[in-house]
């Protein structure tokens, strides 16, 4: 059983930063595609970042090119993501996912889902 459980969420002021943590168990992360989505309230589920398994190349959504970062540690079978110069618009709910499929841009080639982490940040 695959289980992914985020942390790190919570109230920071525009400006800040935070690191989101998601451990992985279950599986190797070594072997994984992993993503960093966000939903905020009455909005559809977004991509952030993702890092492939295969590779070190990672990708991001253009709204946090420059201001987020996505990061493994392959070791400790945890991912994160780096976020710096938070916005107000950055207020979601962060999921970190999982899978194999190559689609790593696309909610739907995931197939494990941690619980989420809010993050929210004042203005």
């Amino acid at each position: 059983q695959v289980q992914l459980v985020e942390s790190g969420g919570g109230l920071v002021q525009a400006g800040g930063s935070l690191r989101l943590s998601c451990a992985v168990s279950g599986r190797t992360l070594s072997r994984c595609n992993v993503g960093w989505f966000r939903q905020a309230p009455g909005k559809e589920r977004e991509f952030v970042a993702a890092s492939s398994w295969s590779g070190p190349n990672t990708y991001s959504a253009d709204s946090v090119k420059g201001q987020f970062t996505i990061s493994r540690d392959n070791a400790k079978n945890t991912v994160y993501l780096q976020m710096n110069s938070l916005k107000p618009e950055d207020t979601a709910v962060y999921y970190c996912a999982a899978g194999w499929k190559p689609g790593l841009l696309v909610a739907e080639e995931y197939a494990y889902w941690g619980q989420g982490t809010q993050v929210t940040v004042s203005s």
